[in-house]
């Protein structure tokens, strides 16, 4: 059980990335200062980036980390005799979706219409492909710079982008997890 202190640090963050991310959706990224963002949340600034010390564009992705470690903890956690990418493929399907609201087509439509947060939000997906090429090659007892294990995990990050832009993410996701599994002759034999 978390205490106090940290329940408040936790409230404070959230308060302070739900007022940027509402801030930059009514007035554009550029158009916001940290202080009115600080403002916002009725903190000061030094408070402000004592949450978040690499600036303003780690604002806007605030759960960085935990996505980072769910990626790990779906290899690592998954059920037993379940491959990685079946524990991957169950973990996506059972996060609830926000890709598929409003908000969050405003919130990529931010993210790719500004430059800092594009760029920012690149390495961020790097660095996650990263964790999971790490998690994948520790799980099967591979190298970490194994092609095999850098591919695939740049292959499930693929298969994220792409059902995240169709009418469909979970049944695309679905499918892109078996081409994946089984491989892409079927596919092409068709």
């Amino acid at each position: 059980m978390t205490g106090l202190r940290e329940r408040k640090k936790a409230q404070t963050r959230t308060a302070l990335a739900d007022a940027a991310l509402r801030l930059f959706l009514e007035r554009g990224y550029d158009a916001v200062s940290v202080k009115e963002i600080a403002e916002a949340a009725e903190v000061s600034v030094p408070t402000l980036f004592a949450h978040f010390p690499d600036g303003k564009e780690s604002l806007v992705f605030d759960l960085d980390a935990d996505r980072e470690q769910g990626l790990v903890a779906a290899v690592r956690d998954r059920a037993p005799g379940k491959t990685v990418l079946e524990g991957l493929r169950d973990a996506f399907l059972a996060t609830p979706r926000p890709a598929e609201s409003d908000e969050m087509h405003g919130f990529m439509q931010l993210v790719e219409s500004t430059p800092a947060l594009a760029s920012y939000f690149r390495r961020m997906w790097q660095r996650h492909e990263g964790a999971l090429a790490q998690a994948i090659a520790t799980d099967l007892g591979r190298d970490a710079g194994d092609i095999e294990v850098i591919a695939l995990a740049h292959f499930v990050f693929g298969a994220l982008e792409v059902a995240r832009r169709s009418t469909d993410p979970a049944a695309d996701l679905t499918r892109i997890f078996e081409l994946l599994e089984t491989g892409w002759g079927a596919l092409v034999t068709k």
